[in-house]
């Protein structure tokens, strides 16, 4: 396994981002594992999150200005921070956010920000892609905005699972929008991670479970 994997999957469980139990996940799957963005909680925790999310940037997009897009709420640390670290690492770039409703009054509208202009893209920074229903969420509201162009989705992990089809919600994803979705780590990096230690074996093998039926065979 790579040392950066090694260090983020590491990062994930020291700030409680990675937990294993029983949980319900926003598609209505019930998993043994869960990724949650919002368990982070100190400013060291963010910081290092970003630049996680900012080296996968520069290896998949380069030094291209785009516009971070983070949905609310989990999104929006990442986006804020994301962009903070690539700022940090000569590379600019805007970022915006939604509001959950539309505001009435000031500014109004959904989105709080930049907002991108015609003939900008934008990345979507999430913390995670189950069934790809928050992704679609994303795309519907980024669609109010005119002639701006979605150029790749980064979170956090890619956990492998069936979406509508027997694809991975991330192909299909990749499929219906056209744009490609990339993952720091996936669960398969998890469960060699955590095969190192006995301990795990419990964990290890109820994702594995899980997997079996839920996972996807592209």
């Amino acid at each position: 396994m790579e040392a950066y994997k090694r260090e983020f999957i590491q990062f994930l469980q020291g700030a409680g981002v990675l937990k294993f139990g029983d949980f319900t996940a926003k598609s209505g799957r019930k998993i043994p594992y869960f990724i949650n963005a919002g368990d982070i909680k100190t400013g060291e925790q963010i910081k290092t999150l970003g630049e996680f999310y900012a080296k996968a940037y520069l290896d998949k997009i380069g030094a291209k200005r785009t516009v971070l897009y983070g949905p609310a709420y989990k999104g929006i640390s990442i986006a804020v921070s994301s962009s903070i670290a690539l700022a940090k690492e000569g590379l600019d770039v805007p970022f915006f956010f939604n509001r959950k409703e539309a505001k009435d009054h000031g500014e109004g509208g959904i989105f709080v920000g930049y907002v991108p202009k015609a003939g900008e893209s934008v990345v979507i920074v999430e913390d995670v892609i189950t069934a790809g229903t928050a992704i679609r969420e994303s795309m519907a509201n980024l669609s109010s905005l005119e002639d701006v162009k979605v150029e790749a989705t980064f979170v956090m992990v890619d956990r492998k699972e069936k979406g509508k089809t027997e694809k991975s919600a991330i192909a299909e994803v990749e499929e219906e929008f056209g744009f490609p979705v990339y993952s720091v780590v996936d669960v398969y990096d998890i469960i060699e991670y955590l095969e190192e230690d006995e301990a795990n074996a419990e964990n290890v093998q109820r994702i594995k479970n899980y997997l079996a039926v839920n996972g996807a065979t592209v």
